[in-house]
């Protein structure tokens, strides 16, 4: 749902209804997992997506629907034979979707919601899948209701998926900040890795100890770009709680007075990746010296040195789409190798429903 918080909150303003349509669970190779989100706004057009293209025409109707009708329900679309290329899902999945009027009478929440998302606060919006009523939970109070006190309180923040609350279905949309990307190294190669990290919805850092390479200007798709040892920035940022467990760290320093005193913090964090640049025999050096700085094997099979894929990249574009490869492949439990030489289903996530309380 975040992808359609900008195009949504415009219509609620002006008072508007639009209708919405939220995949609550899949079951299989589903094109798109639970939360996934298309907004139809009041003249037609559409924002967001539920599946990829296999049954948006479908989803748009039903959203035309709710929003004249205000009416919310939910729909079921798998596969069949003679479905398949009408309203079925070619790829064999299943998806559940909730779709429901949105205007400031059914959904007052909306821009309590599109705040906390906006300035990177956690979030959980529970709706019930009967009426869709909201209830949103922030570091504020609580705002709205599931409509009873028992529904309320067995409410609890942080858990994506379906639910059953009581008697009650309900979806729970988790909205945490931006996971982020460290690029430590002010090179062009470290350009190119922030624009992929980006594109990827990544909140990317760019680090260097080199003022006058480390400039906003270098690197207009950074998020902040800090002058500082990266090593000290690093443990800076950790002391502070501000990396966790979905951070990637991309080290393109090329020089072992910045890279084995960063890599030697960063291996000790509980962190999603941590990559280097080089060649095999920088890599070599460069485990001996984080050996003799004290680190022990298993703290040193984590880094990825060389990082990226073995896709044959030559120009830093080409790195850059390897480095994110191999992080989008790690995130999600993916072999790196061409599908074409696979078998059995592309997304292997199962089923995506959540039913404890």
């Amino acid at each position: 749902m975040r992808d359609v918080l900008t195009a949504l909150l415009p219509w609620w303003r002006s008072g508007s209804p639009a209708g919405l349509a939220t995949v609550t669970a899949t079951w299989s190779s589903a094109p798109r997992p639970a939360g996934a989100a298309m907004a139809v706004g009041p003249d037609g057009s559409v924002a967001g997506s539920v599946s990829g293209g296999c049954v948006e025409s479908a989803v748009y109707e039903l959203c035309r629907s709710a929003l004249a009708s205000g009416a919310a329900r939910t729909a079921e679309f798998g596969i069949s034979d003679d479905e398949a290329f009408g309203v079925g899902l070619t790829c064999g999945g299943t998806i559940s979707v909730l779709v429901e009027r949105v205007c400031p009478d059914s959904f007052p929440e909306l821009p309590a919601l599109a705040a906390a998302v906006r300035d990177g606060r956690p979030a959980t919006l529970l709706t019930r899948l009967d009426d869709a009523r909201h209830l949103l939970l922030t570091d504020d109070s609580p705002m709205g209701t599931l409509g009873r006190d028992d529904l309320d309180a067995a409410a609890v923040a942080g858990h994506h998926g379906l639910r059953r609350l009581g008697d009650v279905d309900v979806f729970a949309a988790s909205f945490q900040p931006p996971p982020r990307m460290i690029v430590f190294g002010a090179t062009d190669h470290a350009a190119a890795t922030a624009r992929i990290g980006s594109f990827l919805g990544y909140h990317v850092t760019v680090c260097d100890a080199r003022p006058v390479f480390a400039t906003p200007e270098r690197f207009p798709s950074a998020d902040a770009v800090v002058v500082d040892w990266p090593h000290r920035y690093l443990k800076r940022e950790a002391a502070a709680g501000r990396i966790d467990d979905r951070t990637v760290l991309c080290v393109l320093t090329h020089d072992p007075k910045f890279d084995v005193p960063v890599l030697e913090t960063a291996l000790r964090l509980d962190v999603a990746y941590v990559g280097a640049m080089g060649s095999r025999r920088t890599h070599r050096d460069r485990r001996t010296r984080l050996t003799d700085a004290g680190l022990a094997d298993a703290e040193l099979d984590r880094l990825s040195s060389p990082l990226g894929l073995d896709l044959g990249a030559r120009t830093p574009e080409e790195t850059a789409v390897s480095i994110a490869a191999e992080i989008v492949a790690l995130r999600h439990g993916g072999s790196g190798t061409r599908l074409s030489a696979t078998d059995g289903p592309i997304h292997t996530v199962g089923m995506t429903r959540d039913t404890s309380a």
